[in-house]
C-alpha cells in the first residue's frame, strides 16, 4: 500500500451503523513528492512511522518511552533480516514496508466487517452498505438542514454507489472480503484506478467543469484566509501546477494529467522509502544496515509514534 497510499485519499468510509453517519476523510492518494516535502517541512518523521509500522498501528507509541521504543525496534529488525545475516537491505526493507501496508489494508476491512454484513451471510450487498452508511440520514432527512450536511450525503450516496458497482466485478450486486477491500481500499486494486482518478478529480473541481485549473489546485491544499501573503511553499506549488502538472499548458488539469499527478508512473512507494530510510541511516555508506545504525537513528524509523508492536512480536512471522 502507498501511504500514502499514502497519501495516498479519494474518500474512504469510517461509518457506525448504528450512529448517525460520519463525515470521512479525503483521497488516499497524494503526490509522493509533495508528501515526502511536506514530511520533511514539518520536521516530523511520522510519514516513515506511518511507512514502517502501518498508519493505525503507528498511533500507539505515543505512549511508549524511548527505551521501549527502541526495545520494540531492536525486535522488529529480526523480522525484516529475513536472511539473518545481520544486515538490512533496500530489498528486505522494501518487503517489510509493503507487508506492512497489506496487512494494514486487509486488518481494517476486517475491523468493519460485521458493521456492514447486516444478515451475517459473509457478503455485504449494496443495499447492506446503504442501510449501514446512509440509513439513518434516509430515515431522518429533517436532522440534516443544513446545506452543507445535505450536499455531502447527496453527493456521496450515488458516488459511493458507482464506487460498489466498479469493485462488483460479476454483476452480482454483492460485495465478497476481495471486493468489498477494493471498495474501501480503491488504491490498491488497478482495476479502480479510474475511479480514484475521477474522484480526485470531483473533489478538487469546485466549478464543476470537469477540470481542475491552478486556484483551484491550490485551495485543495491551502486555505487563504486572512487575506495576507501566500507562503513560498504555495507559491513553488504554483510553479509546480505550471511546470509540472499542466502538461498541455492549457491552464488546467484534466482526468489524464491528474492520473499523471497522483498515479506517476514506474514510482514505487515501499522502494523510495526504503531507500530513503537506508540513506537516511547508513552510516558506513555500505548500502545496508546494521541493527546498531537502525537504532542509532531509531526516532525516523519508529519514535515514540510507531505501533503496538508487541502484538506483532507474537505473530507467526508469515502473518506479518
Amino acid at each position: 500500500m502507498d501511504v500514502f497510499s499514502c497519501a495516498l485519499a479519494v474518500l474512504l468510509c469510517t461509518f457506525v451503523v448504528s450512529g448517525k453517519p460520519m463525515v470521512r476523510k479525503e483521497r488516499v492518494l497524494y503526490d509522493p513528492e509533495v508528501a515526502r516535502q511536506a514530511h520533511e517541512d514539518n520536521k516530523s518523521f511520522q510519514y516513515d512511522h506511518e511507512a514502517f509500522l502501518g498508519k493505525d498501528e503507528a498511533k500507539t507509541f505515543d505512549q511508549l518511552t524511548p527505551e521501549e521504543s527502541k526495545d520494540r525496534l531492536s525486535k522488529i529488525v529480526d523480522r525484516i533480516d529475513t536472511d539473518a545475516n545481520g544486515f538490512i537491505t533496500t530489498t528486505e526493507l522494501k518487503a517489510w514496508i509493503k507487508r506492512t501496508q497489506k496487512r494494514y489494508v486487509y486488518e481494517n476491512v476486517a475491523k468493519v466487517w460485521t458493521d456492514y454484513d447486516l444478515n451475517k451471510d459473509n457478503q455485504i450487498s449494496w443495499d447492506e452498505y446503504k442501510q449501514a452508511t446512509y440509513g439513518y440520514y434516509l430515515a431522518n432527512p429533517e436532522e440534516f438542514q443544513d446545506a452543507s450536511d445535505q450536499f455531502n450525503f447527496k453527493k456521496m450516496l450515488p458516488r459511493d454507489e458507482r464506487r460498489f458497482h466498479a469493485v462488483d466485478l460479476n454483476n452480482d450486486n454483492v460485495a465478497d472480503k476481495e471486493e468489498f477491500t477494493a471498495f474501501l481500499h480503491p488504491e490498491e486494486f488497478d482495476h479502480m484506478k479510474d475511479i480514484v482518478v475521477l474522484e480526485t478529480l470531483e473533489d478538487i473541481d469546485r466549478n464543476g467543469d470537469g477540470h481542475v485549473d491552478e486556484d483551484e489546485y491550490i485551495a485543495d491544499m491551502f486555505a487563504h484566509e486572512d487575506g495576507g501573503p501566500e507562503p513560498d511553499w504555495i507559491k513553488t506549488e504554483r510553479e509546480q501546477f505550471s511546470d509540472f502538472r499542466d502538461l498541455n499548458k492549457d491552464g488546467k488539469m484534466d482526468l489524464d494529467e491528474i492520473r499523471h499527478w497522483i498515479m506517476p508512473q514506474d514510482y514505487d512507494h515501499a522502494q523510495a522509502e526504503a531507500r530513503h530510510l537506508l540513506n537516511e541511516s547508513d552510516q558506513d555508506k555500505d548500502q545496508m544496515l546494521t541493527r546498531e545504525e537502525i537504532l542509532e537513528n531509531w526516532n525516523m524509523f519508529v519514535g515514540s509514534q510507531a505501533t503496538n508492536y508487541g502484538e506483532d512480536l507474537t505473530r507467526n512471522h508469515d502473518e506479518l
